[in-house]
């Protein structure tokens, strides 16, 4: 495995903490690359640590290294990673995704930071951003050992893939798909490969939603494009959805509970109703917190839009 070891971010270096590209390996065999933010001047106290992950499709070059990056400076360990079979990470073949396998992911994240040196195992918390909000949500309800969540701008991938955008897909419609991603399997044995599905993100047609143009305004422009992410003129294998179809994530979100939950979400994002319904299945404690004017990329980037103090209060308290 060969990673980028010149700073190749979307967001500039922050002088208040120190940077270590790292890896470790989900319980699959699967190699993760990641990188370890650490606040400087830490001393030799033991640190609440963070695992970030997301959004679905990026690499940890962009959103959830972003959030990785503060949140050292506000004095927690983070670990910012790439899923399996994406970006700096291992597995083949590439720019996959399977709602197990990236929870697993999550897990295998707090195994790396339980055991380093620098951290309080005790007190270890995650964000999960976009797609891998839901990820994050279901990593907490099976691990105990994550005290504490945070889902920003949370997509359940499991429902729009199988459902569509506010659950407008028919059975007939499902069966359809099903049907042409089964065959699709054959194809891809026959030859030996995936297919892939059209490259992502490219320049959107002027009638397109406005959350379509706010995706390519990060992925496929200066701001957030990065060569490795799925989302940036690069794809998913078309049998990616399988996996999702009918195996939704969020079935045991009751059991995140007695840890808290912080649910954040843009007033304006298309996306908002996961997080509603995400908010109304948990249990108590709870907490959404709706930011005014903020579409759904707006929370990957926008530093000025992201509850930054109020991510770092609920950990404060939650990892205390």
């Amino acid at each position: 495995m060969q990673l980028t070891q010149e700073w190749d971010k979307v967001f500039p270096k922050s002088p208040k903490v120190d940077h270590q590209k790292v890896t470790f390996k989900n319980r699959y065999g699967i190699t993760l690359a990641g990188d370890l933010y650490l606040p400087k001047n830490r001393g030799a106290k033991r640190l609440p640590a963070l695992a970030v992950g997301g959004p679905f499709g990026a690499v940890k070059e962009q959103s959830s290294g972003l959030y990785a990056q503060i949140m050292a400076e506000r004095g927690f360990a983070t670990l910012a990673f790439d899923g399996s079979f994406t970006g700096e990470s291992g597995g083949e073949p590439r720019n996959v995704a399977s709602p197990d396998i990236n929870t697993e992911d999550f897990s295998a994240a707090v195994d790396y930071l339980g055991l380093h040196a620098a951290v309080d195992r005790e007190r270890i918390g995650i964000i999960g951003i976009c797609g891998w909000g839901g990820m994050a949500l279901n990593a907490t309800a099976v691990d105990k050992r994550i005290k504490a969540v945070v889902a920003s701008t949370m997509y359940d991938m499991t429902r729009v893939m199988s459902k569509g955008y506010f659950d407008s897909v028919t059975l007939e419609q499902r069966t359809q798909l099903l049907e042409q991603l089964s065959r699709q399997r054959w194809v891809d044995a026959e030859k030996g490969s995936p297919a892939y599905q059209p490259a992502y993100n490219t320049q959107p047609a002027a009638d397109a939603p406005q959350f379509v143009k706010d995706y390519y305004d990060y992925y496929g422009t200066k701001r957030g494009y990065h060569k490795r992410a799925v989302n940036s003129g690069n794809a998913w294998t078309q049998t990616t959805p399988l996996s999702f179809m009918n195996m939704p994530i969020l079935s045991y979100i009751k059991e995140i509970s007695p840890r808290p939950l912080l649910l954040v979400h843009g007033e304006n994002a298309h996306s908002r109703y996961f997080s509603e319904t995400a908010y109304a299945a948990a249990a108590e404690p709870k907490q959404l917190l709706i930011v005014k004017g903020a579409s759904h990329v707006d929370l990957y980037d926008r530093v000025d839009k992201i509850p930054l103090d109020a991510i770092s209060s609920f950990f404060d308290k939650h990892l205390a």
